[in-house]
Formats: C-alpha cells, structure tokens, sequence
C-alpha cells in the first residue's frame, strides 16, 4: 500500500524535463482567468467583496528550463486575495512572493485583477440614490526597473453634440419668426405656451452614451482611490449617468447637459484637466467614445498627461 508520501514521489514531472532543441527565454508565463474574491476598499473606508479574474506571471529567464510553477503562483493568489485588501503593500508583498518561488527561473512579476465596484451614486435632485458597478483593473509589476502600480476603470456619461445643438436653435428661431411676425406686439403668454410646445421647439440636439475609459498610475505613496478618481472625471463632465431618477432627476439630468454640450474633444480636455492637477496621479491615459446617434460609427479621443516615458509620447497605446 503507498503512503502519500511514496505516491508523491512516483509521480512523474515532465515538466522538469529539458527540451535542448526547444531551449529559450520567454518574458512571461503563468495564468490569466484566475477565479477567486477579492477585497478592496475602493476609498469610503468599506472593504468589498467581488468576484475577480486574475492574471499571474513571471518571466522565464532559463533558457534550459521547460516551465515554471504554475500551481506555486496560484497558491499565493489565493493566499493573498482571499485575506487581505488589495493595495499596493499587498500587491508589492505578492510580487516578491512569486519571484521568490521561481528564485532560480525568474527576475520580474506581473499580475492584474479584474472585478466590478460597486458604488452608491445620490441621484440629482430627489432623495434617492441607486448602485453604479464600475469595472475595475489593477495591473501591478515587479522587477529590476522596481514595482509599478497602475489602476483603470471607465466612466460613462451623457454627450451632447455643440453643433446639432446650434443648428436646433436656428431651427426654433426660424419656427419663432413664422409664428410671431414681426413688428407685432408679443404677448407673454402666448409666447410661454409656445415655448412648452412640440409646434414651438421642433428639433433638439442629438445626444448619446459615451464613454471614457481612464488608466492611471498614482504617486508610489498614494493610495488606490477609486472613488476619488471617479468623482473627480464625473465632476468634470457634468453629466455623468444617473440610477435612481424621478421627474425632478430627469430635468436636472436635461439642464446638465444644456450645460454641458461637448465633442469628444472637449471632453477628453476637461479630463485631461481634472487628472493632471491631481498631485497623487503621475501619469494617466483616456480614451474618450462618444457612441454616436447620429452616424453608425465613434467618434473618439485619446489624452494622457505627457510626461516623458509615459502612456503619451506615441505610445501607440489605444
């Protein structure tokens, strides 16, 4: 009768077994789809709990070697996700754990975490206030170059075209002068009556969902503020999609956007502006969508903060 002892010992390893005509160095291998929960204070002092998919490697510096130790990475992300708050100690800490498991196959580590936050968002002018699940992803690394940290979510919100918007101002004021001749006197309130009218505003501005999707990389003492991140690009679109609405939300939401009329350039600006006089984010990169009603296709944008070596700089990043 074996012992667990003995039937570990007779089983095979294959993957200890050099291939000499297969021999290489490769810059990552490991994991992605990792199923496990993770808990994050997204920056409200409540710890959450969600389902995430993880992604965990390290590279392969032996060219002599097969593999790494795939279980060994596994292990200490369950180890680690399953106990403690996702922050950047932890993350560090996780990173040099996996490097200390390949000591003799590897020099850097990368993992990412994916999940949904989910958030409560007051409504506009009621007392009400519903959950908004914003995606979020955490990309860490750790290697020679030192330990980088960068956090992405989006934001998605109301735009409505400048443009589309002048010409349905031309269009109401030439509505206007057919229905009150000129040199005639106006009586107030004929003309309130037709300014509540269908007959009297007869075209408006298109609008449509849009989307911002923001990486960033904080100050390596900061900390993963999400909800921080979130109010400060919200806040600075205006318009930013509600949860919980009533008649009185819906017209707040209709005045935000009269007040708020943008291409997507003007959008990628105003965040652009947001981000950078944030002191805790040192590099970030945006891609803007504006899901256009009026064509089948995008309008898009792209801003980063620009420093050198950064998302900008052609980076190529989409």
């Amino acid at each position: 009768m074996h012992t667990h002892e003995n039937t570990v010992r007779l089983m095979p390893d294959v993957a200890s077994q050099a291939q000499p005509h297969l021999a290489g160095a490769l810059d990552w291998v490991g994991m992605d789809g990792i199923e496990v929960p993770a808990l994050f204070d997204a920056g409200d002092g409540s710890v959450q709990r969600s389902s995430a998919q993880v992604g965990a490697f390290v590279n392969l510096t032996r060219p002599d070697k097969r593999g790494i130790h795939m279980s060994r990475l596994y292990l200490l992300v369950d180890e680690y996700l399953s106990a403690k708050p996702v922050d950047a100690a932890m993350l560090h800490s996780l990173l040099r754990a996996f490097l200390d498991s390949h000591k003799d196959l590897a020099n850097r580590a990368r993992i990412s975490i994916r999940f949904d936050q989910l958030v409560r968002r007051a409504a506009l002018r009621s007392s009400n206030s519903g959950w908004r699940a914003y995606p979020v992803s955490i990309e860490a690394s750790l290697g020679e170059e030192g330990f980088r940290l960068e956090l992405g979510t989006e934001v998605v919100y109301s735009s409505t075209c400048p443009a589309s918007a002048a010409l349905s101002r031309q269009l109401i004021q030439e509505q206007f002068a057919r229905d009150f001749a000129a040199g005639q006197p106006l009586d107030h309130a004929a003309v309130l009556a037709w300014l509540g009218s269908e007959k009297g505003i007869v075209a408006t501005p298109h609008a449509q969902r849009s989307v911002a999707r923001l990486l960033v990389r904080f100050a390596e003492d900061a900390s993963l503020d999400l909800i921080g991140l979130l109010d400060r690009v919200e806040q600075a679109l205006g318009t930013p999609v509600q949860t919980a609405v009533k008649r009185e939300d819906e017209q707040a939401f209709a005045l935000a956007n009269g007040g708020n009329l943008m291409f997507c350039e003007d959008a990628a600006r105003r965040i652009q502006r947001a981000l950078d006089a944030d002191d805790r984010i040192v590099d970030f990169h945006v891609r803007l969508e504006h899901q256009e009603s009026l064509h089948p296709h995008d309008a898009v944008a792209y801003a980063s903060k620009g420093v050198a070596g950064g998302y900008g700089n052609g980076s190529g990043r989409v």
